[in-house]
């Protein structure tokens, strides 16, 4: 074997183990997920996970980042930038999280939401990993929504960045309720009460007489 293959090697063994991390994680909690069982998912030796990631806790660290990466790039590439209109974009993108709300609880609820609920107290740089997640996020929002108050004449009333986070804190305790139940349709719920907040908010809900 080369030294290039070999490297190639080595760096398909970080990526095994941090996607099998975002799976376990989500379906079994940080606590519950063991490190012989990421290398057994992954298969890959102990002595590889250990070569690529210092702990257990750094693994975790790292799978924030990789989550980070991946959900990213699923949102860079989706159809709700192609609206002109700013607040159509935010609309679209709380349709589109409507969408991912799909197959088991674990495969649409969110790996950094879990882990930094279970992680606040006991493990700091999870925990920030997560919110860096989360807010950062939150941060691809920003734009459209501060357009979107500023052409409606809502500075004075309301913050791009606190609304964006707000969105993410809806959408975490909805996965949360999910969980709780073991049942989608909850946080499908959830998604539309804050769509509806957001029709609200910027008044663009029929009245009832044009509905009508």
């Amino acid at each position: 074997m080369s030294s290039r293959e070999a490297t190639a090697k080595s760096g398909n063994a970080r990526i095994r183990l941090l996607d099998v991390a975002l799976r376990v994680i989500r379906e079994k909690g940080y606590h519950a997920t063991t490190v012989d069982e990421l290398c057994a998912a992954a298969g890959v030796t102990k002595g590889a996970f250990f070569h690529h990631f210092k702990s257990k806790e750094d693994v975790a660290v790292q799978a924030a980042r990789h989550w980070s990466e991946v959900t990213g790039a699923l949102f860079a590439s989706a159809p709700y930038h192609r609206h002109r209109d700013p607040l159509d974009r935010v609309m679209a993108y709380l349709d589109f999280r409507r969408e991912l709300v799909a197959g088991e609880v674990a495969e649409f609820t969110c790996l950094v939401g879990t882990m930094a609920q279970e992680t606040f107290l006991t493990n700091p740089a999870i925990r920030d990993a997560c919110f860096e997640s989360i807010s950062g996020h939150a941060e691809t929002l920003e734009a459209d929504l501060a357009e979107a108050i500023e052409a409606r004449g809502l500075a004075t009333e309301m913050d791009a960045k606190s609304l964006a986070l707000h969105t993410q804190a809806v959408l975490q305790g909805a996965f949360i309720l999910a969980k709780g139940k073991d049942d989608a349709a909850i946080a499908i719920d959830s998604i539309a009460h804050l769509r509806r907040y957001f029709e609200l908010l910027f008044n663009t809900r029929p009245s009832k007489e044009k509905r009508q």
